[in-house]
């Protein structure tokens, strides 16, 4: 008797073994990449823009997820919204993805026109008797956290996204990213999974070997180390590091500046963790010398000596400093293909050429970025290799990717795989 996708879905994750990487099919397989977009990304929290992507009404922001697509728009009352963006007709599609500013939302097909509050205004030759009111956009569960975008596009969202408003609302505060503007976006291909590429993003196990350029401001210890495979030296060093960090942390705090590691992850349905890092070098921002890449601090920041809010979430990851902040989201486009979307924020009122350099400000992030995308690519390949099988997480330095790994396997299973 053959065995039904789901079914070998179902397989390959209870055959998945705690501290080991998963099980080659959950990378490679079509009817998992499509199993993955029905459960993670339609029924889970996922980050999806800025509201700088929206900054004015009537702008309009479509974002494609999987075959489905949403509009984020900022309505005439000044609200961000969010809706399926298909009309209510015969479903066309109401907006390419990408930025637009409209008046209205019209349907290109039959010209059905719609108020940015998602109200069906005018269907022609639809008769007297139609009942417009029953025939709104669809709308979309949005959260604005800090000015990152969070949507649900299932009915009925996980609660648990308050734990992360929670959290994050009063760490993000102080940088206002709601009056932020993007300097700059780029879009990037992966040829990998996009499992793959959130462990990647995961551990920095790799990092010294390979982001030389990142290690300029980042320090590889945060992420964990074997105290058995250091030197004498060096083992003074990550004390003299640890405690370091703990009074930096403390001084912060006293200072209003939540910044302790708050973890959000197996046996939650949405998945998060958040800690002030610290910048090395120079200490103020993640640039090639370290050092502020804007003269115009963001929000009401008056100090560059503040780390870098680090978060990660479903789907994304995001750097958050005195003078900018790198939002990354990623999409699935195929079980081999993943969209990184990496945003560059500056204050919305610095100038490029005069409060900040373009290249100065996004240098490390394209440079890291193409590095990773090279990994992931070569992570791909093995998974698909004869000689695949899954391997041991470093306890060390890569127990978020088996944390992540735990979380994904859970998700899967409470929704029947």
């Amino acid at each position: 008797m053959l065995q039904s996708p789901k079914d070998a879905i179902s397989g390959l994750i209870r055959a998945r073994q705690q501290g080991y990487s998963l099980p080659a099919g959950l990378y490679t397989r079509t009817e998992v990449y499509e199993a993955d977009l029905e459960v993670i990304f339609h029924r889970h929290w996922i980050a999806v823009a800025v509201e700088a992507d929206v900054p004015e009404e009537g702008d309009v922001y479509g974002v494609d997820i999987g075959r489905s697509s949403i509009v984020i728009l900022r309505s005439d009352d000044g609200v961000v919204r969010a809706f399926h963006n298909v009309c209510s007709h015969r479903g066309a599609k109401l907006v390419e993805a990408g930025r637009s500013t409209v008046g209205k939302l019209v349907c290109p097909y039959h010209q059905w026109i719609y108020e940015l509050d998602g109200e069906l205004l005018e269907a022609p030759h639809m008769g007297k008797d139609f009942r417009h009111e029953l025939h709104h956009l669809r709308p979309v569960n949005l959260r604005s956290i800090g000015g990152i975008i969070y949507v649900c596009l299932a009915d009925e969202a996980p609660a648990d996204i308050d734990a992360l408003a929670e959290v994050m609302e009063p760490r993000l505060q102080p940088y206002d990213l709601r009056n932020t503007r993007i300097a700059y976006e780029s879009e990037l291909v992966e040829d990998g999974n996009w499992k793959l590429t959130m462990e990647n993003n995961r551990e920095c196990y790799h990092c010294a070997s390979n982001h030389p350029e990142l290690c300029v401001s980042f320090i590889d210890l945060d992420f964990g180390f074997d105290p058995d495979q250091l030197s004498d030296e060096d083992r003074e060093e990550a004390a003299r590091h640890g405690a370091m960090y703990e009074e930096r942390t403390r001084g912060w705090e006293q200072d209003g500046f939540p910044s302790r590691a708050v973890e959000h992850v197996v046996g939650k349905a949405t998945n998060f963790r958040t800690q002030r890092l610290i910048i090395a070098g120079a200490g103020e921002s993640q640039t090639p010398d370290a050092r502020a890449a804007s003269k115009k601090l963001l929000g009401s920041m008056t100090r560059k000596d503040t780390g870098d809010i680090h978060l990660w979430g479903n789907n994304s990851w995001n750097h958050v400093m005195s003078d900018h902040a790198v939002i990354f989201t990623i999409f699935p486009l195929s079980a081999d293909k993943t969209l990184v979307r990496t945003k560059w924020l500056v204050h919305k009122d610095a100038v490029e050429g005069v409060d900040y350099d373009l290249d100065h400000l996004t240098s490390i992030w394209i440079a890291t970025n193409a590095q990773d995308a090279h990994l992931v690519g070569l992570a791909h390949a093995g998974a698909h290799s004869a000689g695949y099988r899954p391997g041991p997480y470093s306890r060390f330095t890569e127990g978020a990717l088996d944390d992540f790994a735990t979380w994904y396997c859970e998700r899967m299973t409470a929704h029947g795989y």
